[in-house]
Protein backbone atom coordinates (compact mmCIF):
# COMPACT_ATOMS: atom_id res chain seq x y z
CA UNK A 1 0.00 0.00 0.00
CA UNK A 2 0.83 3.74 -0.20
CA UNK A 3 1.90 3.98 3.58
CA UNK A 4 3.95 1.19 3.64
CA UNK A 5 5.90 3.04 1.12
CA UNK A 6 6.44 5.86 2.51
CA UNK A 7 7.77 4.15 5.57
CA UNK A 8 10.36 2.17 3.68
CA UNK A 9 11.30 5.27 2.21
CA UNK A 10 11.80 6.95 5.10
CA UNK A 11 13.36 4.39 6.63
CA UNK A 12 16.06 4.34 4.05
CA UNK A 13 16.41 7.89 4.19
CA UNK A 14 17.33 7.98 8.08
CA UNK A 15 19.91 4.82 8.00
CA UNK A 16 21.56 6.56 5.28
CA UNK A 17 21.95 10.02 7.32
CA UNK A 18 23.23 7.40 10.09
CA UNK A 19 25.91 5.72 7.66
CA UNK A 20 27.44 9.17 6.43
CA UNK A 21 27.57 11.14 10.01
CA UNK A 22 29.35 8.30 11.17
CA UNK A 23 31.56 8.10 7.80
CA UNK A 24 32.02 11.78 8.61
CA UNK A 25 33.32 11.04 12.12
CA UNK A 26 35.59 8.47 11.65
CA UNK A 27 37.04 10.24 8.60
CA UNK A 28 37.80 13.20 11.26
CA UNK A 29 39.07 11.30 13.62
CA UNK A 30 41.50 9.82 11.25
CA UNK A 31 42.65 13.56 9.50
CA UNK A 32 43.34 14.71 13.52
CA UNK A 33 46.80 14.80 14.78
CA UNK A 34 47.25 13.53 17.99
CA UNK A 35 48.37 16.03 20.63
CA UNK A 36 51.45 15.96 22.37
CA UNK A 37 50.16 17.56 25.59
CA UNK A 38 50.27 15.86 28.59
CA UNK A 39 47.83 16.01 31.94
CA UNK A 40 50.09 17.74 34.79
CA UNK A 41 49.99 14.68 36.85
CA UNK A 42 51.84 12.68 34.33
CA UNK A 43 54.53 15.25 33.88
CA UNK A 44 54.52 15.51 37.88
CA UNK A 45 55.14 12.05 37.74
CA UNK A 46 57.71 12.18 35.08
CA UNK A 47 59.74 15.07 36.87
CA UNK A 48 59.83 13.01 40.34
CA UNK A 49 61.14 9.41 38.74
CA UNK A 50 64.06 11.39 37.55
CA UNK A 51 64.82 12.90 40.15
CA UNK A 52 64.77 9.63 42.19
CA UNK A 53 67.13 8.14 39.58
CA UNK A 54 69.44 10.98 39.34
CA UNK A 55 69.52 11.08 43.36
CA UNK A 56 70.40 7.15 42.87
CA UNK A 57 73.35 7.48 40.27
CA UNK A 58 74.82 9.86 42.54
CA UNK A 59 74.66 7.95 45.61
CA UNK A 60 76.08 5.10 43.88
CA UNK A 61 78.94 6.98 42.41
CA UNK A 62 79.69 7.78 46.40
CA UNK A 63 79.99 4.71 47.25
CA UNK A 64 82.06 3.44 44.49
CA UNK A 65 84.29 6.40 44.15
CA UNK A 66 87.59 4.18 42.84
CA UNK A 67 85.42 3.65 39.43
CA UNK A 68 86.41 7.57 38.26
CA UNK A 69 89.88 6.54 38.73
CA UNK A 70 91.71 6.56 35.05
CA UNK A 71 93.38 3.29 34.84
CA UNK A 72 97.21 3.43 34.40
CA UNK A 73 98.73 2.35 31.55
CA UNK A 74 100.77 -0.23 32.38
CA UNK A 75 103.07 -0.89 29.11
CA UNK A 76 104.43 -3.16 27.45
CA UNK A 77 104.85 -6.14 29.50
CA UNK A 78 108.44 -7.92 29.29
CA UNK A 79 107.48 -11.00 28.62
CA UNK A 80 105.64 -9.43 25.30
CA UNK A 81 107.77 -10.04 22.04
CA UNK A 82 109.64 -7.35 20.28
CA UNK A 83 108.93 -5.61 23.18
CA UNK A 84 111.78 -2.94 22.12
CA UNK A 85 110.92 -2.25 18.64
CA UNK A 86 107.43 -1.54 20.03
CA UNK A 87 108.87 0.54 22.10
CA UNK A 88 111.00 2.36 19.73
CA UNK A 89 108.08 2.56 17.11
CA UNK A 90 105.70 4.46 19.92
CA UNK A 91 108.46 7.23 20.81
CA UNK A 92 108.78 7.54 16.86
CA UNK A 93 105.27 8.36 16.72
CA UNK A 94 105.56 10.85 20.05
CA UNK A 95 108.50 12.27 18.19
CA UNK A 96 106.58 12.84 14.86
CA UNK A 97 103.72 14.10 16.70
CA UNK A 98 105.85 16.93 18.55
CA UNK A 99 107.23 18.27 14.80
CA UNK A 100 103.56 18.76 12.87
CA UNK A 101 102.72 20.60 16.39
CA UNK A 102 105.74 23.11 16.00
CA UNK A 103 105.62 23.31 12.27
CA UNK A 104 102.10 24.88 12.81
CA UNK A 105 103.14 27.09 15.75
CA UNK A 106 105.97 28.47 12.96
CA UNK A 107 103.40 28.84 10.28
CA UNK A 108 100.88 30.83 12.38
CA UNK A 109 103.78 33.44 13.58
CA UNK A 110 104.77 33.65 9.96
CA UNK A 111 101.26 34.77 8.84
CA UNK A 112 100.94 37.26 11.77
CA UNK A 113 104.26 39.03 10.73
CA UNK A 114 103.57 39.33 7.22
CA UNK A 115 99.41 40.71 8.20
CA UNK A 116 101.52 43.44 10.10
CA UNK A 117 103.87 44.35 6.91
CA UNK A 118 101.17 44.47 4.79
CA UNK A 119 99.14 46.78 6.91
CA UNK A 120 102.02 48.90 7.52
CA UNK A 121 102.19 49.13 3.51
CA UNK A 122 98.88 49.52 3.62
CA UNK A 123 99.17 53.04 5.28
CA UNK A 124 102.17 54.48 3.49
CA UNK A 125 99.92 54.20 0.10
CA UNK A 126 97.72 56.37 1.14
CA UNK A 127 96.70 59.30 -0.93
CA UNK A 128 98.40 62.47 -0.16
CA UNK A 129 94.81 64.62 -0.19
CA UNK A 130 93.85 62.46 2.75
CA UNK A 131 96.97 63.00 4.75
CA UNK A 132 96.30 66.91 3.98
CA UNK A 133 92.68 66.73 4.92
CA UNK A 134 94.18 64.88 8.65
CA UNK A 135 97.11 68.00 9.10
CA UNK A 136 94.40 70.22 8.36
CA UNK A 137 91.96 68.69 11.10
CA UNK A 138 94.92 68.61 13.38
CA UNK A 139 95.84 72.30 12.91
CA UNK A 140 92.34 73.23 13.26
CA UNK A 141 91.76 75.46 16.35
CA UNK A 142 90.27 74.07 19.37
CA UNK A 143 86.39 74.80 19.65
CA UNK A 144 85.35 77.14 22.53
CA UNK A 145 84.15 75.98 25.99
CA UNK A 146 80.46 75.84 26.07
CA UNK A 147 79.73 78.97 28.32
CA UNK A 148 78.50 78.03 32.11
CA UNK A 149 74.59 78.96 32.37
CA UNK A 150 74.99 79.36 35.97
CA UNK A 151 76.43 82.12 36.04
CA UNK A 152 75.94 85.53 36.87
CA UNK A 153 77.65 86.93 33.43
CA UNK A 154 75.65 84.32 31.40
CA UNK A 155 72.32 85.08 33.38
CA UNK A 156 72.55 88.59 33.19
CA UNK A 157 73.18 88.55 29.37
CA UNK A 158 70.38 86.46 28.95
CA UNK A 159 68.15 88.82 31.08
CA UNK A 160 69.09 91.89 28.75
CA UNK A 161 68.33 89.93 25.86
CA UNK A 162 65.21 89.19 26.80
CA UNK A 163 64.26 92.97 27.35
CA UNK A 164 65.91 94.28 24.13
CA UNK A 165 63.72 91.59 22.56
CA UNK A 166 60.30 92.74 23.94
CA UNK A 167 57.71 95.10 23.18
CA UNK A 168 56.06 94.49 26.64
CA UNK A 169 57.44 93.82 29.74
CA UNK A 170 55.82 91.83 32.54
CA UNK A 171 57.25 91.83 35.97
CA UNK A 172 56.29 88.57 38.13
CA UNK A 173 55.54 89.60 42.08
CA UNK A 174 55.68 86.96 44.45
CA UNK A 175 52.05 88.36 46.41
CA UNK A 176 53.64 87.72 49.93
CA UNK A 177 56.01 89.94 49.63
CA UNK A 178 55.28 92.52 46.14
CA UNK A 179 57.41 94.72 47.14
CA UNK A 180 60.44 92.75 48.30
CA UNK A 181 60.15 91.09 44.84
CA UNK A 182 60.49 94.25 42.81
CA UNK A 183 63.68 95.42 40.96
CA UNK A 184 64.08 98.85 40.25
CA UNK A 185 67.38 98.63 38.27
CA UNK A 186 65.30 96.16 36.09
CA UNK A 187 62.21 99.03 36.08
CA UNK A 188 64.04 101.86 34.88
CA UNK A 189 65.95 99.86 32.32
CA UNK A 190 62.66 98.96 31.14
CA UNK A 191 61.08 102.71 31.13
CA UNK A 192 64.58 104.41 29.54
CA UNK A 193 64.99 101.73 26.91
CA UNK A 194 64.56 102.14 23.30
CA UNK A 195 61.53 101.39 21.72
CA UNK A 196 58.66 102.69 23.86
CA UNK A 197 58.59 99.71 25.72
CA UNK A 198 55.74 99.03 27.81
CA UNK A 199 55.87 97.45 32.15
CA UNK A 200 52.90 95.89 33.31
CA UNK A 201 53.16 93.90 36.96
CA UNK A 202 51.65 90.94 37.62
CA UNK A 203 50.78 89.37 41.32
CA UNK A 204 51.22 86.06 41.48
CA UNK A 205 50.40 83.07 44.14
CA UNK A 206 47.49 85.22 45.12
CA UNK A 207 45.72 82.88 47.03
CA UNK A 208 48.51 82.01 49.66
CA UNK A 209 47.93 85.80 50.91
CA UNK A 210 45.07 87.01 52.81
CA UNK A 211 42.28 88.75 50.36
CA UNK A 212 42.15 92.01 52.21
CA UNK A 213 46.27 92.30 51.93
CA UNK A 214 46.05 91.16 48.24
CA UNK A 215 43.28 93.85 47.42
CA UNK A 216 45.33 96.74 49.28
CA UNK A 217 48.48 95.72 47.22
CA UNK A 218 46.59 96.18 43.98
CA UNK A 219 45.13 99.66 45.16
CA UNK A 220 48.85 100.74 46.21
CA UNK A 221 50.94 98.97 43.16
CA UNK A 222 48.38 100.43 40.48
CA UNK A 223 49.86 104.18 41.42
CA UNK A 224 52.25 103.10 39.23
CA UNK A 225 51.85 100.45 36.64
CA UNK A 226 49.00 98.71 35.74
CA UNK A 227 48.24 95.58 38.10
CA UNK A 228 46.96 91.91 37.18
CA UNK A 229 45.97 89.52 39.98
CA UNK A 230 47.33 86.02 38.72
CA UNK A 231 46.72 82.31 40.08
CA UNK A 232 48.75 79.43 38.31
CA UNK A 233 47.75 76.42 37.59
CA UNK A 234 49.79 73.60 39.29
CA UNK A 235 47.86 70.23 37.20
CA UNK A 236 49.83 71.19 34.05
CA UNK A 237 51.81 68.18 34.20
CA UNK A 238 52.75 67.00 30.64
CA UNK A 239 53.31 68.73 27.43
CA UNK A 240 50.73 66.46 25.41
CA UNK A 241 47.90 66.71 27.62
CA UNK A 242 46.04 70.05 28.04
CA UNK A 243 44.87 71.32 31.33
CA UNK A 244 41.07 71.34 31.78
CA UNK A 245 40.16 74.26 31.64
CA UNK A 246 37.87 75.98 34.05
CA UNK A 247 33.89 76.82 32.55
CA UNK A 248 32.93 79.92 32.30
CA UNK A 249 30.85 80.99 35.01
CA UNK A 250 28.31 83.96 34.37
CA UNK A 251 29.43 87.19 36.82
CA UNK A 252 26.41 86.74 38.97
CA UNK A 253 27.06 83.43 39.80
CA UNK A 254 29.62 82.33 42.41
CA UNK A 255 32.59 80.44 41.15
CA UNK A 256 33.97 76.83 41.91
CA UNK A 257 35.52 77.16 45.35
CA UNK A 258 36.61 73.31 45.36
CA UNK A 259 39.09 73.75 42.78
CA UNK A 260 42.14 74.83 44.16
CA UNK A 261 44.26 73.86 41.27
CA UNK A 262 42.20 75.92 38.81
CA UNK A 263 44.18 79.19 37.48
CA UNK A 264 42.58 82.50 37.19
CA UNK A 265 44.21 85.90 35.93
CA UNK A 266 45.14 83.93 32.92
CA UNK A 267 42.03 85.27 30.61
CA UNK A 268 42.13 88.90 32.18
CA UNK A 269 46.05 89.03 31.18
CA UNK A 270 45.51 86.98 27.50
CA UNK A 271 42.81 89.50 26.43
CA UNK A 272 45.20 93.00 27.93
CA UNK A 273 47.61 91.55 25.20
CA UNK A 274 45.26 90.50 22.32
CA UNK A 275 44.16 94.07 22.43
CA UNK A 276 47.58 95.76 22.89
CA UNK A 277 48.44 93.55 20.25
CA UNK A 278 45.34 94.81 18.36
CA UNK A 279 45.58 98.21 18.95
CA UNK A 280 49.75 98.32 17.18
CA UNK A 281 50.33 99.37 13.77
CA UNK A 282 52.72 96.81 13.13
CA UNK A 283 51.93 93.04 11.29
CA UNK A 284 54.66 91.63 13.56
CA UNK A 285 53.52 89.29 16.55
CA UNK A 286 53.40 91.39 19.75
CA UNK A 287 56.58 89.68 21.86
CA UNK A 288 56.15 89.90 25.93
CA UNK A 289 58.64 89.09 28.15
CA UNK A 290 58.59 87.45 31.46
CA UNK A 291 60.85 88.85 34.41
CA UNK A 292 61.48 88.44 37.81
CA UNK A 293 63.15 86.75 40.71
CA UNK A 294 63.68 83.51 40.85
CA UNK A 295 60.45 81.24 42.02
CA UNK A 296 58.29 84.14 41.68
CA UNK A 297 56.39 82.05 38.75
CA UNK A 298 57.40 83.00 35.80
CA UNK A 299 57.38 79.42 34.17
CA UNK A 300 53.93 78.67 35.78
CA UNK A 301 52.43 81.78 34.55
CA UNK A 302 53.45 81.08 30.59
CA UNK A 303 52.43 77.31 31.26
CA UNK A 304 48.88 78.31 32.74
CA UNK A 305 48.17 81.10 29.59
CA UNK A 306 49.21 78.05 27.09
CA UNK A 307 47.45 75.27 28.79
CA UNK A 308 50.35 73.03 28.72
CA UNK A 309 53.34 72.24 29.87
CA UNK A 310 55.61 74.71 27.86
CA UNK A 311 58.71 75.55 30.49
CA UNK A 312 59.98 73.75 32.72
CA UNK A 313 58.65 74.87 36.49
CA UNK A 314 59.51 73.19 40.03
CA UNK A 315 60.32 74.28 43.40
CA UNK A 316 63.79 74.37 43.25
CA UNK A 317 65.14 77.72 42.27
CA UNK A 318 67.17 78.26 38.96
CA UNK A 319 65.71 76.04 36.62
CA UNK A 320 65.02 78.54 33.65
CA UNK A 321 68.50 79.18 32.34
CA UNK A 322 67.79 81.06 28.88
CA UNK A 323 65.08 82.68 27.08
CA UNK A 324 62.63 80.62 25.39
CA UNK A 325 59.72 81.89 23.27
CA UNK A 326 56.00 80.34 23.66
CA UNK A 327 53.37 81.45 21.28
CA UNK A 328 49.78 82.23 23.54
CA UNK A 329 47.98 83.83 20.45
CA UNK A 330 48.48 84.28 16.72
CA UNK A 331 49.88 87.84 17.06
CA UNK A 332 51.16 87.38 21.00
CA UNK A 333 54.09 85.50 21.77
CA UNK A 334 55.31 85.23 25.68
CA UNK A 335 59.61 84.83 26.01
CA UNK A 336 60.41 83.24 29.40
CA UNK A 337 63.78 84.09 31.07
CA UNK A 338 65.96 82.91 33.88
CA UNK A 339 65.67 84.90 37.20
CA UNK A 340 67.13 88.35 37.49
CA UNK A 341 70.50 88.24 39.83
CA UNK A 342 70.37 89.55 43.03
CA UNK A 343 72.94 92.00 44.53
CA UNK A 344 75.37 91.35 47.23
CA UNK A 345 74.48 94.79 49.00
CA UNK A 346 71.35 93.33 49.75
CA UNK A 347 69.55 92.53 53.43
CA UNK A 348 70.14 88.81 54.60
CA UNK A 349 66.65 88.33 54.54
CA UNK A 350 66.33 89.50 50.67
CA UNK A 351 68.77 87.20 49.92
CA UNK A 352 67.21 84.52 51.59
CA UNK A 353 64.37 84.37 49.68
CA UNK A 354 65.35 86.16 46.05
CA UNK A 355 68.65 84.81 45.47
CA UNK A 356 70.84 81.80 44.37
CA UNK A 357 73.13 81.49 47.11
CA UNK A 358 72.35 78.37 49.47
CA UNK A 359 71.31 76.42 45.62
CA UNK A 360 75.26 77.39 44.35
CA UNK A 361 76.44 76.20 47.69
CA UNK A 362 77.52 80.51 48.61
CA UNK A 363 75.14 80.19 51.71
CA UNK A 364 74.43 77.74 53.80
CA UNK A 365 70.32 77.09 53.86
CA UNK A 366 70.76 76.91 58.23
CA UNK A 367 71.92 80.23 58.17
CA UNK A 368 68.82 81.62 55.25
CA UNK A 369 66.64 79.80 57.98
CA UNK A 370 67.93 81.71 60.85
CA UNK A 371 67.18 85.19 58.73
CA UNK A 372 63.61 84.35 57.91
CA UNK A 373 62.89 83.38 61.39
CA UNK A 374 63.79 86.69 62.60
CA UNK A 375 61.54 88.77 60.41
CA UNK A 376 58.70 86.51 61.26
CA UNK A 377 56.34 85.95 64.72
CA UNK A 378 57.33 83.63 67.36
CA UNK A 379 54.02 82.64 68.48
CA UNK A 380 52.80 82.39 64.55
CA UNK A 381 55.70 79.86 63.44
CA UNK A 382 54.26 77.89 66.29
CA UNK A 383 51.22 77.51 64.87
CA UNK A 384 52.00 77.28 61.46
CA UNK A 385 54.45 74.28 62.05
CA UNK A 386 52.71 73.08 65.12
CA UNK A 387 55.93 72.72 67.15
CA UNK A 388 56.52 73.81 70.46
CA UNK A 389 58.32 76.68 72.31
CA UNK A 390 61.76 77.12 70.88
CA UNK A 391 64.97 79.91 71.65
CA UNK A 392 66.92 79.64 68.60
CA UNK A 393 66.81 78.56 64.94
CA UNK A 394 68.67 75.27 65.66
CA UNK A 395 66.41 74.15 68.33
CA UNK A 396 63.59 75.49 65.24
CA UNK A 397 65.14 73.03 63.09
CA UNK A 398 65.71 70.05 65.28
CA UNK A 399 62.18 70.36 66.30
CA UNK A 400 60.79 71.03 62.89
CA UNK A 401 62.86 67.81 61.78
CA UNK A 402 61.71 65.32 64.25
CA UNK A 403 57.67 66.49 63.60
CA UNK A 404 58.65 65.91 59.69
CA UNK A 405 60.44 62.61 60.36
CA UNK A 406 63.62 63.62 59.14
CA UNK A 407 66.20 61.71 61.19
CA UNK A 408 69.22 59.95 60.03
CA UNK A 409 71.03 57.06 61.67
CA UNK A 410 70.32 56.44 65.01
CA UNK A 411 67.40 58.69 64.98
CA UNK A 412 69.35 62.01 65.06
CA UNK A 413 67.58 64.72 63.50
CA UNK A 414 68.78 65.49 60.23
CA UNK A 415 68.93 69.76 60.40
CA UNK A 416 70.16 70.00 57.10
CA UNK A 417 67.67 68.39 55.04
CA UNK A 418 65.04 70.25 57.22
CA UNK A 419 66.38 73.71 56.81
CA UNK A 420 66.45 72.78 53.27
CA UNK A 421 62.49 71.93 53.41
CA UNK A 422 61.83 75.16 55.56
CA UNK A 423 63.37 77.19 52.81
CA UNK A 424 61.79 75.24 49.85
CA UNK A 425 58.13 75.84 52.00
CA UNK A 426 58.83 80.13 51.56
CA UNK A 427 60.05 80.04 47.91
CA UNK A 428 57.73 77.94 46.85
CA UNK A 429 54.01 77.84 47.19
CA UNK A 430 53.11 76.16 50.41
CA UNK A 431 53.67 78.65 52.90
CA UNK A 432 50.64 81.18 53.73
CA UNK A 433 52.61 84.61 54.53
CA UNK A 434 51.53 88.56 53.88
CA UNK A 435 53.66 91.95 54.47
CA UNK A 436 51.82 94.94 55.57
CA UNK A 437 51.36 97.39 52.86
CA UNK A 438 53.78 100.78 53.81
CA UNK A 439 51.80 103.89 54.07
CA UNK A 440 53.88 105.75 52.12
CA UNK A 441 53.23 103.99 49.37
CA UNK A 442 49.88 104.35 49.09
CA UNK A 443 48.53 107.84 48.94
CA UNK A 444 44.87 108.68 48.20
CA UNK A 445 44.75 109.87 44.07
CA UNK A 446 42.48 112.17 43.09
CA UNK A 447 40.41 109.50 40.59
CA UNK A 448 40.74 106.27 42.93
CA UNK A 449 40.85 103.18 40.37
CA UNK A 450 43.36 105.33 37.80
CA UNK A 451 46.69 105.70 37.85
CA UNK A 452 48.83 108.88 38.79
CA UNK A 453 50.43 108.26 35.85
CA UNK A 454 49.02 108.72 32.42
CA UNK A 455 51.82 108.15 30.47
CA UNK A 456 53.00 104.69 31.80
CA UNK A 457 49.09 103.22 31.31
CA UNK A 458 48.41 104.13 27.94
CA UNK A 459 47.64 101.81 25.46
CA UNK A 460 45.92 99.46 28.11
CA UNK A 461 42.53 98.85 28.69
CA UNK A 462 41.42 99.98 32.34
CA UNK A 463 38.38 98.62 32.29
CA UNK A 464 38.83 95.54 31.50
CA UNK A 465 41.86 95.01 33.83
CA UNK A 466 39.59 96.38 36.44
CA UNK A 467 36.90 93.70 35.96
CA UNK A 468 39.28 90.94 34.85
CA UNK A 469 40.55 91.52 38.63
CA UNK A 470 37.14 92.02 40.90
CA UNK A 471 36.36 88.21 38.87
CA UNK A 472 39.88 86.85 40.17
CA UNK A 473 39.25 87.71 43.45
CA UNK A 474 36.18 86.19 43.82
CA UNK A 475 37.14 83.15 42.54
CA UNK A 476 40.14 82.46 44.60
CA UNK A 477 39.76 80.81 47.70
CA UNK A 478 42.35 83.03 50.19
CA UNK A 479 43.42 82.05 53.59
CA UNK A 480 42.39 83.93 56.60
CA UNK A 481 44.20 86.74 58.65
CA UNK A 482 44.54 84.01 61.48
CA UNK A 483 46.21 81.95 59.81
CA UNK A 484 48.40 83.56 57.58
CA UNK A 485 52.19 84.54 59.05
CA UNK A 486 53.15 87.96 59.08
CA UNK A 487 56.47 89.11 57.62
CA UNK A 488 58.42 92.08 57.88
CA UNK A 489 59.74 93.41 54.11
CA UNK A 490 62.91 94.64 53.74
CA UNK A 491 61.95 96.67 50.48
CA UNK A 492 62.97 96.74 46.42
CA UNK A 493 65.17 94.19 45.85
CA UNK A 494 68.46 95.11 43.83
CA UNK A 495 69.51 93.31 41.03
CA UNK A 496 72.39 92.86 38.54
CA UNK A 497 72.17 93.52 35.22
CA UNK A 498 75.49 93.58 34.15
CA UNK A 499 78.51 91.72 36.01
CA UNK A 500 80.41 95.04 36.41
CA UNK A 501 77.80 95.99 38.74
CA UNK A 502 78.53 92.68 40.90
CA UNK A 503 81.89 94.10 42.04
CA UNK A 504 80.42 96.71 44.35
CA UNK A 505 80.79 96.22 47.80
CA UNK A 506 77.70 95.20 50.54
CA UNK A 507 77.28 98.03 52.90
CA UNK A 508 77.34 96.15 56.03
CA UNK A 509 77.17 99.14 58.58
CA UNK A 510 73.54 100.40 56.92
CA UNK A 511 72.20 97.17 57.65
CA UNK A 512 73.34 97.09 60.84
CA UNK A 513 72.01 100.48 61.51
CA UNK A 514 68.91 99.28 59.83
CA UNK A 515 68.28 96.33 62.49
CA UNK A 516 66.01 97.85 65.49
CA UNK A 517 67.27 97.26 69.12
CA UNK A 518 65.74 94.51 70.87
CA UNK A 519 64.44 93.55 74.09
CA UNK A 520 66.22 90.81 76.02
CA UNK A 521 64.07 88.46 75.53
CA UNK A 522 64.37 88.72 71.76
CA UNK A 523 67.76 89.22 72.01
CA UNK A 524 67.86 85.09 73.71
CA UNK A 525 65.76 84.03 71.05
CA UNK A 526 67.92 84.86 68.33
CA UNK A 527 71.45 84.00 69.81
CA UNK A 528 72.78 81.00 68.59
CA UNK A 529 74.41 78.71 70.76
CA UNK A 530 76.98 77.70 68.02
CA UNK A 531 78.33 81.05 67.78
CA UNK A 532 79.28 82.82 71.29
CA UNK A 533 80.02 86.56 70.61
CA UNK A 534 81.94 88.00 73.32
CA UNK A 535 80.67 90.65 75.48
CA UNK A 536 81.56 94.26 74.97
CA UNK A 537 82.34 95.69 77.89
CA UNK A 538 81.98 99.73 78.58
CA UNK A 539 84.65 101.39 79.13
CA UNK A 540 84.10 104.83 81.74
CA UNK A 541 81.10 105.83 83.15
CA UNK A 542 77.65 104.53 82.32
CA UNK A 543 75.31 107.27 80.57
CA UNK A 544 71.70 107.50 81.34
CA UNK A 545 69.46 108.61 79.03
CA UNK A 546 66.35 110.37 79.66
CA UNK A 547 62.85 109.09 79.46
CA UNK A 548 60.70 111.36 77.57
CA UNK A 549 57.00 112.06 79.25
CA UNK A 550 55.00 109.93 77.13
CA UNK A 551 57.33 106.99 77.51
CA UNK A 552 57.59 104.24 80.51
CA UNK A 553 59.21 105.22 83.33
CA UNK A 554 61.67 101.96 83.66
CA UNK A 555 62.86 102.67 80.09
CA UNK A 556 66.16 101.95 79.50
CA UNK A 557 68.56 99.67 77.15
CA UNK A 558 68.65 95.86 78.16
CA UNK A 559 71.90 95.47 75.68
CA UNK A 560 74.31 97.58 77.99
CA UNK A 561 76.35 95.49 79.96
CA UNK A 562 76.60 96.38 83.65
CA UNK A 563 78.91 94.02 84.93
Amino acid sequence: SRTNTILIVTHFILKTVCWLTIKFYLLSLELKKASKRVSCSKRYKIQKKVREHNRKLKKEAKKNPASKRVKKDLGVPSSAPFKEEVLREAEQRRLQIEGEKEKKRQTKIEERAQKRKKEAASKEKEPKAKKARQDVVEKLPEKPPAPDKSSQHYLCSELNKVIDASDVIIEVLDARDPLGCRCPQLEEAVLQGEGNKKLILVLSKIDLVPKENVERWIQCLQLEFPVVAFKASTQIVDKTVRARKRRIVASNEVLDRSRAAACFGSRCLTELLASLASNTQTEASLKVGVVGFPNVGKSSLINSMKGILACNAGVKRGITKSMQEVHILKNVKLIDSPGVVASPSNPPASMALRSLQVEEGQGSVLEAVRTLLKQCDHSQIMLQYNVPDFRNSLEFVTLFAKKRGYLQKGGVPNTAHAAASFLADWTGATVSYHCKVPENLCKAPENPGLPADTAVQSGWDLNLLKTGNEETLKGVKFPSQASSIGFISKGPTAGLLSVADSEEKPVAAEQNNEQPLQSAEETNETQEPEEPQPLKRPTGRVHFQSVPAGGEADAYDFNTDFK
